[in-house]
């Protein structure tokens, strides 16, 4: 009897908190996240004619996602460490101090430019004078996907994505009466894949000496996919 009162409980419908849940940013998990939002809006314009003062019906137009992360400060700003390995293209003239190599870019063949009848003629070709560099600033980090992972104390995993996530703006704050710090950041992205069950783990245990026994050799809970 208990065993299946456990049972149809946990088979529930259940939630996640922020303590249930792990996000990665293009694949590395990131420990100092706080908080995570987004929004989705779209632009829908009402259609009116005449003999009504309703609109007949709305237009549907351009959709936009934007949404903020909160991280914590500890030695070190956790998005911008996540992204060292991820090098992006930056002029040679820019000063920056994460430079990593030279890239060889091909030149970029033009058209002559000016009267060819007066010799004036344009040049020939163009070099991009390119290196690959670590990011400095948040904005320079190359689109990424978020992934949050949800499992909690009843078994229950889920899941949803963040698409192409470019980082608009960041911001943070000190003074001599905050305790800890913490790093703000602002987003828009290029599509959201909804939360979606995953399945579920049957956590029900039994001993070897019954339920109620201290003493005993514990089985190792199932694995169950696709439950309901």
């Amino acid at each position: 009897m208990a065993g299946t009162t456990q049972e149809s409980f946990t088979r529930t419908y259940n939630s996640f908190s922020g303590v249930d849940m792990l996000v990665t940013f293009g694949g590395t998990l990131v420990g100092e996240l706080q908080g995570i939002s987004y929004t989705v809006q779209r632009e829908k314009a009402p259609i009116y004619t005449m003999g009504s003062a309703d609109p007949r019906s709305f237009s549907r137009g351009k959709r936009g996602i934007a949404g903020s992360m909160i991280f914590m400060v500890f030695d070190r700003s956790a998005l911008l460490e996540a992204f060292q390995d991820v090098p992006f293209l930056i002029g040679k003239s820019e000063r920056h101090g994460g430079i990593v190599t030279d890239v060889s870019v091909p030149s970029i063949e033009i058209a002559g430019v000016g009267n060819a009848s007066i010799g004036t003629t344009g040049p020939k070709s163009i070099t991009l004078d390119k290196v690959l560099a670590r990011p400095r600033y948040h904005d320079q980090i190359l689109p990424f996907e978020v992934v949050i992972t949800a499992a909690n104390e009843y078994g229950s995993f889920a899941t949803m994505r963040i698409h192409g996530v470019e980082i608009l703006n960041v911001g943070s704050g000190m003074s001599i009466d905050d305790i800890t710090t913490d790093e703000a950041c602002t987003f828009v992205a290029r599509a959201i894949t909804p939360w979606s069950n995953q399945g579920s783990v049957i956590t029900e245990v039994t001993t070897t000496a019954g339920l109620n026994s201290q003493v005993g050799s514990f089985q190792n809970p199932p694995m169950r996919f696709g439950a309901n």
